[in-house]
């Protein structure tokens, strides 16, 4: 079972939940962070499979991603228009306090 981040759950679940009212953007960014680090790689899915990979709706899938993206807590690239898009989590935590080390 990949380990995840204190941060995802004591924080970033309060903040997308409570705050945001986005519980499946929540859950959507959970699926994606446990399928980084199963494999260490950036993660190919379509609205499609992350819907049936979480037990939610393609367009609901469709918004969590969009929310995640505007977030700036998912990249996303896409070699075309049609292609299947290629998700990079972000732990936008983990990057301040590493650049906050570099420069102490």
């Amino acid at each position: 079972m990949p380990i995840l981040d204190d941060y995802i759950t004591d924080t970033l679940m309060r903040d997308l939940v409570g705050h945001d009212r986005k519980p499946v953007s929540f859950l959507v960014y959970l699926w994606l962070a446990a399928e980084h680090a199963k494999t260490r790689a950036d993660v190919q899915a379509s609205y499609q499979h992350v819907a049936e990979s979480v037990g939610i709706s393609k367009s609901s899938a469709q918004a969590a991603i969009g929310w995640l993206l505007k977030r700036r807590l998912l990249g996303m690239k896409k070699k075309s228009a049609t292609a299947t898009p290629v998700y990079t989590v972000r732990s936008p935590w983990r990057e301040a306090a590493r650049r906050l080390k570099e420069h102490s």
